[in-house]
Protein backbone atom coordinates (compact mmCIF):
# COMPACT_ATOMS: atom_id res chain seq x y z
CA UNK A 1 0.00 0.00 0.00
CA UNK A 2 1.55 3.23 -0.71
CA UNK A 3 0.67 6.06 1.31
CA UNK A 4 0.93 9.53 -0.66
CA UNK A 5 1.38 12.90 1.20
CA UNK A 6 -2.10 14.82 1.59
CA UNK A 7 -2.28 18.64 2.38
CA UNK A 8 -4.63 18.99 5.45
CA UNK A 9 -7.09 21.96 4.43
CA UNK A 10 -7.04 24.19 7.50
CA UNK A 11 -10.98 25.02 8.85
CA UNK A 12 -10.55 28.48 7.29
CA UNK A 13 -9.09 27.77 4.26
CA UNK A 14 -11.95 27.49 1.67
CA UNK A 15 -12.69 24.38 -0.48
CA UNK A 16 -13.33 25.67 -3.82
CA UNK A 17 -9.86 25.91 -5.34
CA UNK A 18 -10.58 28.76 -7.65
CA UNK A 19 -11.59 30.78 -5.24
CA UNK A 20 -8.60 29.91 -3.20
CA UNK A 21 -6.39 30.85 -5.91
CA UNK A 22 -8.63 33.91 -6.51
CA UNK A 23 -8.38 35.16 -2.49
CA UNK A 24 -4.79 34.73 -2.56
CA UNK A 25 -4.12 36.52 -5.65
CA UNK A 26 -6.04 39.94 -3.84
CA UNK A 27 -4.51 39.22 -1.11
CA UNK A 28 -1.08 40.19 -2.65
CA UNK A 29 -3.17 42.97 -4.51
CA UNK A 30 -4.35 44.83 -1.13
CA UNK A 31 -0.59 43.79 0.41
CA UNK A 32 0.58 45.90 -2.35
CA UNK A 33 -1.88 48.49 -1.71
CA UNK A 34 -0.83 48.50 1.61
CA UNK A 35 2.68 48.91 1.30
CA UNK A 36 1.74 51.90 -1.16
CA UNK A 37 -0.16 53.43 1.43
CA UNK A 38 2.49 53.15 3.75
CA UNK A 39 4.19 55.57 1.51
CA UNK A 40 1.91 57.68 0.21
CA UNK A 41 -0.07 59.76 2.92
CA UNK A 42 -3.48 60.11 1.14
CA UNK A 43 -3.84 56.17 0.90
CA UNK A 44 -5.27 54.12 3.88
CA UNK A 45 -2.68 51.13 5.36
CA UNK A 46 -4.37 49.57 7.60
CA UNK A 47 -7.37 48.81 5.93
CA UNK A 48 -5.54 46.93 3.35
CA UNK A 49 -3.68 45.02 5.32
CA UNK A 50 -6.89 43.71 7.17
CA UNK A 51 -8.01 42.77 3.71
CA UNK A 52 -4.82 40.93 2.93
CA UNK A 53 -4.85 38.73 6.17
CA UNK A 54 -8.66 37.96 5.58
CA UNK A 55 -7.35 37.27 1.75
CA UNK A 56 -4.94 35.26 2.83
CA UNK A 57 -6.63 33.39 6.10
CA UNK A 58 -9.41 31.99 3.41
CA UNK A 59 -6.30 30.80 0.82
CA UNK A 60 -2.92 30.53 2.49
CA UNK A 61 -2.34 29.89 5.97
CA UNK A 62 1.44 29.87 5.59
CA UNK A 63 1.27 34.30 4.28
CA UNK A 64 -0.84 34.79 6.57
CA UNK A 65 1.24 33.40 9.22
CA UNK A 66 4.22 35.17 7.34
CA UNK A 67 2.05 38.55 7.39
CA UNK A 68 0.76 38.00 10.86
CA UNK A 69 4.11 37.31 12.75
CA UNK A 70 5.58 40.16 9.97
CA UNK A 71 8.29 42.31 11.60
CA UNK A 72 7.10 45.91 11.05
CA UNK A 73 3.04 45.26 10.15
CA UNK A 74 2.74 41.54 12.58
CA UNK A 75 1.96 43.56 16.19
CA UNK A 76 -0.13 46.00 14.76
CA UNK A 77 -2.41 43.59 12.54
CA UNK A 78 -2.41 41.25 15.64
CA UNK A 79 -3.79 43.27 18.14
CA UNK A 80 -6.06 44.73 15.78
CA UNK A 81 -7.61 41.00 14.58
CA UNK A 82 -7.70 40.00 18.33
CA UNK A 83 -9.77 42.77 19.60
CA UNK A 84 -7.11 45.02 21.16
CA UNK A 85 -7.52 48.29 18.88
CA UNK A 86 -4.83 50.60 17.32
CA UNK A 87 -1.74 52.12 19.28
CA UNK A 88 -2.15 55.06 20.50
CA UNK A 89 1.24 56.09 18.05
CA UNK A 90 -0.74 54.51 15.01
CA UNK A 91 -3.84 56.63 16.09
CA UNK A 92 -1.75 59.80 15.67
CA UNK A 93 -0.33 59.30 12.62
CA UNK A 94 -3.35 57.83 11.34
CA UNK A 95 -5.33 60.87 12.60
CA UNK A 96 -2.20 63.41 11.40
CA UNK A 97 -2.02 62.11 7.58
CA UNK A 98 -6.60 62.01 7.61
CA UNK A 99 -6.64 64.99 8.14
CA UNK A 100 -3.59 66.98 6.43
CA UNK A 101 -4.90 65.23 3.25
CA UNK A 102 -8.49 66.05 3.71
CA UNK A 103 -7.66 69.83 4.20
CA UNK A 104 -5.24 69.86 1.29
CA UNK A 105 -7.60 68.77 -0.71
CA UNK A 106 -10.95 70.53 0.83
CA UNK A 107 -8.45 73.92 -0.01
CA UNK A 108 -6.63 72.91 -2.68
CA UNK A 109 -8.59 71.08 -4.87
CA UNK A 110 -12.09 71.20 -4.24
CA UNK A 111 -14.18 73.97 -5.30
CA UNK A 112 -17.72 72.69 -4.42
CA UNK A 113 -19.02 73.73 -1.35
CA UNK A 114 -20.77 70.09 -0.94
CA UNK A 115 -18.01 68.22 -2.11
CA UNK A 116 -15.96 69.88 0.62
CA UNK A 117 -18.72 69.22 3.24
CA UNK A 118 -18.90 65.32 2.31
CA UNK A 119 -15.13 65.24 2.77
CA UNK A 120 -15.08 66.28 6.15
CA UNK A 121 -17.91 64.46 7.18
CA UNK A 122 -16.29 61.25 6.15
CA UNK A 123 -12.96 62.29 7.86
CA UNK A 124 -15.13 63.43 10.66
CA UNK A 125 -16.42 59.59 10.98
CA UNK A 126 -13.01 57.56 10.54
CA UNK A 127 -11.74 59.60 13.30
CA UNK A 128 -14.52 59.15 15.24
CA UNK A 129 -14.11 55.27 15.00
CA UNK A 130 -10.34 55.76 15.08
CA UNK A 131 -10.55 57.23 18.38
CA UNK A 132 -13.20 54.42 19.47
CA UNK A 133 -10.91 51.62 19.04
CA UNK A 134 -9.43 50.53 22.07
CA UNK A 135 -5.16 51.66 22.85
CA UNK A 136 -3.52 48.41 23.15
CA UNK A 137 -0.97 48.51 25.93
CA UNK A 138 2.60 49.38 24.81
CA UNK A 139 5.15 46.36 24.45
CA UNK A 140 7.37 47.14 27.50
CA UNK A 141 3.91 47.11 29.36
CA UNK A 142 2.66 43.66 28.04
CA UNK A 143 3.24 40.41 30.49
Amino acid sequence: MELTAVRMKTPYEHSNPVIRYSLFAAGWVFFVLAIIGAILPVMPTSVFLILSAACFLRSSPRFYRWLTEHRLFGQPLRDYLNGHGISARSKVLILASLWVAILISVFVFLGKHWGSGVMLSIAALVSVYILWQPTPPRSDERP
